[in-house]
């Protein structure tokens, strides 16, 4: 586990958190857990904010898809979260996986059938979070990201 707070220098994480895990449904319902605490720690917001429920769902999505698309047997994923500093006061996810070669398609490249039983998990990630996109940082591994704005921390309905 790699925790980092990093002094407030322009255009760098205030915290940064890494963790590996294991390319499992557990594994990405830990992440999910994970996440959701981590913010609450650094934020003060509560764990039924908006924001909080948009970590989590989004944090879910991009770890399912690890789990399902990026995994090679015997292989971790690795969830890095980034609290991000004025003026875009953001949560960004990152989700690292195994296989570069299988990258995300944004849902405007080809649609979902609707009778199809999966397939929709990055509309939700477009939905909800600000921006994301997928790099491959070497020919080994790909990391998906995501960055939510923090909110007021109302209670979601």
């Amino acid at each position: 586990m790699t925790h980092q707070q990093i002094t407030d220098e322009p255009g760098t994480p205030v915290h940064k958190l890494s963790l590996r895990f294991s390319s499992t449904r557990r594994g990405a319902r830990l992440a999910r857990q994970l996440a959701v605490q981590q913010l609450t720690e650094w934020t003060g917001l509560p764990h039924d904010s908006d924001t909080a429920h948009t970590v989590a769902l989004v944090t879910a999505e991009l770890a399912t898809n690890a789990i399902i698309h990026g995994r090679l047997p015997g292989r971790d994923f690795r969830l890095t979260l980034l609290l991000l500093p004025q003026p875009a006061a953001a949560v960004r996810i990152e989700v690292t996986d195994t296989r570069p070669e299988c990258r995300p398609r944004h849902s405007t490249a080809e649609p979902t059938p609707p009778d199809a039983t999966s397939g929709r998990g990055l509309l939700l990630v477009e939905a909800y979070a600000d921006r994301w996109g997928c790099e491959a940082g070497d020919t080994y591994t790909k990391t998906v990201w995501a960055e939510v704005t923090r909110s007021s921390g109302q209670p979601s309905p």
